[in-house]
């Protein structure tokens, strides 16, 4: 090929370049085609010409131009960084036909060709929406319902990975509904899989802040933890929420448990407060002026006496928010304990 054919081509090449700028794709075609024909090695006019029809939203040609683009730009060994170029606008042709298996085929080609940051995000969010679409088409709440049932009845039996099997399907099937979170949060606890517990039932307060067991499991999880306060935080939480007081008797035995873990006399061995001595916390208790003024409270004292006459009487008066933290001091400084 004669070097006056290339610059001719280049030329005309400059000429499309012009027009696409303008918009005036119709001209543009016919100046790269006619740069194409004076010479048909450089292959940056057949990607220009790619973009042309990819602007006139003709992507089965621009998809085939490109194409062509890859296979010649081989055979004369082209800069692999056109080669880049034109397997990146096939993908993007590919994106708009809703081909998304070839769209993302050829963006990872042609990262191995040329490795760009707007390859690599364009990569990224084809496969996130193919991700989306999988989700979608898997999407059946019917389904879901059956398989968190089979899940509560592989509870039942103590089969325990089996009911998570059969939560997680769940919420793949339904990943709005916060019940098979809960439920496969149980199964981790019982499990100990105290962080995997731990997403379910954050995810479980973040789809309904209102959904008691949420707050229930969070403090189960916090209870794991041996952080005792805020598991009582979170079953208060609970309380709050569980307005038809359907929850009322786990989330009392959950705070009763919780508050004896915390005392240093009668939590359980390896428990936070458990080394402590009785002559350490009277020590520190006298030291504390918030414990101190507990103790005065006129209120206080007629609370503690009753609880000491009557050990039910606890349940009543841990309601009361105030109550509940004055008597949450006493038993972490260790002034007060419960069995």
């Amino acid at each position: 090929m004669s070097d006056d054919n290339k610059q001719l081509a280049l030329a005309e090449k400059d000429l499309g370049n012009q027009a696409y700028k303008k918009r005036q794709f119709d001209d543009a075609l016919s100046h790269y085609e006619k740069a194409w024909s004076l010479d048909n090695t450089n292959i940056s006019v057949l990607t220009n010409k790619a973009a042309v029809l990819f602007e006139q939203e003709k992507y089965e040609e621009c998809l085939k131009v490109c194409e062509e683009a890859v296979e010649k730009g081989r055979s004369v060994r082209a800069d692999y960084k056109l080669i880049a170029r034109a397997l990146q606008r096939a993908g993007n042709a590919s994106v708009k036909l809703d081909q998304l298996d070839k769209a993302t085929d050829f963006y990872e080609k042609s990262l191995t060709e040329h490795r760009t940051p707007e390859t690599l995000q364009k990569l990224r969010d084809t496969q996130k929406l193919q991700k989306e679409r999988e989700k979608e088409a898997y999407y059946n709440p019917e389904l879901a319902d059956k398989a968190r049932e089979e899940g509560n009845k592989l509870f039942k039996e103590q089969n325990w990975p089996g009911a998570i099997e059969q939560y997680t399907e769940a919420i793949k099937r339904n990943d709005k509904d916060v019940r098979p979170y809960s439920n496969r949060a149980a199964c981790y606890l019982k499990l100990m899989a105290v962080y995997e517990a731990e997403k379910d039932a954050n995810k479980c307060i973040e789809l309904d802040p209102t959904f008691a067991r949420g707050y229930i499991r969070k403090a189960a999880v916090e209870y794991a933890k041996k952080e005792y306060e805020k598991a009582i935080d979170f079953l208060k939480q609970a309380q709050e929420n569980d307005k038809e007081g359907k929850a009322a008797r786990e989330i009392n035995q959950q705070l009763q448990k919780a508050y004896a873990a915390m005392n240093p006399f009668t939590a359980p061995a390896g428990g936070a407060n458990s080394e402590m001595s009785q002559e350490e916390a009277l020590k520190r208790a006298a030291q504390d002026p918030e414990v101190q003024r507990i103790l005065g409270d006129p209120v206080m004292q007629q609370i503690l006496q009753q609880m000491q006459q009557d050990p039910k009487a606890a349940q009543e008066h841990l309601k009361n928010p105030q109550v509940a933290n004055n008597i949450r001091k006493l038993m972490n400084a260790g002034i007060l304990r419960m069995a």
